[in-house]
């Protein structure tokens, strides 16, 4: 039995419980966003943060990344949203992100954390979260 056969079976028997989990930690865009008229005319910074359970039964074959839920996707997909329209509110973004990276059937969970990291004094950063799971 070939070495990758073994490796193979070893996976596809029930003897581990897995979470898995791909992190976005700190994405700053520049975007538009917001409902005041300053904010429509300029872009400001805003920072994601991401975390998606993805499937357990997923597993990772080297060198196949449609194997996994790749990161540099996520990103690159949270970027090309952002720079479709101007969005007045955080909320409407995050669900077009939403709709998006639940396209993937192999994301089971998503926790979306959006912020303004330059729009009130005294303040490193305002914005929301929101968490939507796949029922």
């Amino acid at each position: 039995m070939k070495k990758i056969e073994k490796v193979l079976k070893l996976r596809s028997k029930k003897i581990y419980s897995y979470k898995r989990k791909v992190l976005i930690s700190d994405l700053s865009l520049l975007i538009s966003v917001g409902i005041h008229d300053f904010e429509k005319v300029k872009k400001q910074e805003v920072k994601f943060n991401i975390i998606i359970d993805i499937n357990p039964s997923l597993f990772p074959i080297e060198n196949k990344l449609n194997s996994i839920v790749n990161y540099e996707t996520i990103v690159k997909t949270v970027t090309k949203i952002t720079k479709t329209k101007h969005y007045e509110l955080l909320e409407t973004l995050a669900d077009d992100i939403f709709y998006e990276l639940f396209m993937n059937i192999n994301i089971l969970k998503i926790k979306l954390k959006i912020e303004k990291t330059q729009i009130i004094k005294n303040t490193s950063s305002v914005g929301i979260e929101i968490i939507k799971k796949r029922l």
